[in-house]
């Protein structure tokens, strides 16, 4: 089992997790099974993302698509301030 830890700071909070829900990457078809999200106590402006995949590689392919069709557009991630930090992870324990 693999993760896509990604960390970033956000606008709004309530703003970026409605898009985060309307899935515009489409999670489940890219194989995310089951994911987390947590912000820094004191800290409601920053987020910690993890998404659990089954294969490494269809981690790195939605981390790949993060890049090119979300994290790039205004439009699509409205609430996304500066960059994201992200890797991918094997989860051993």
């Amino acid at each position: 089992m693999f993760a896509l830890q990604i960390e970033h700071a956000v606008k709004d909070f309530a703003t970026w997790k409605a898009v985060f829900d309307r899935d515009p990457a489409d999670r489940a078809g890219s194989g995310v099974v089951a994911h987390r999200i947590g912000r820094p106590v004191g800290d409601d402006r920053y987020i910690v993302v993890e998404l659990d995949f089954e294969r490494r590689e269809q981690a790195e392919a939605f981390l790949t698509k993060l890049r090119e069709t979300v994290w790039n557009s205004p439009d699509v991630a409205p609430a996304l301030s500066g960059s994201p930090q992200t890797r991918v992870i094997e989860l051993v324990g």
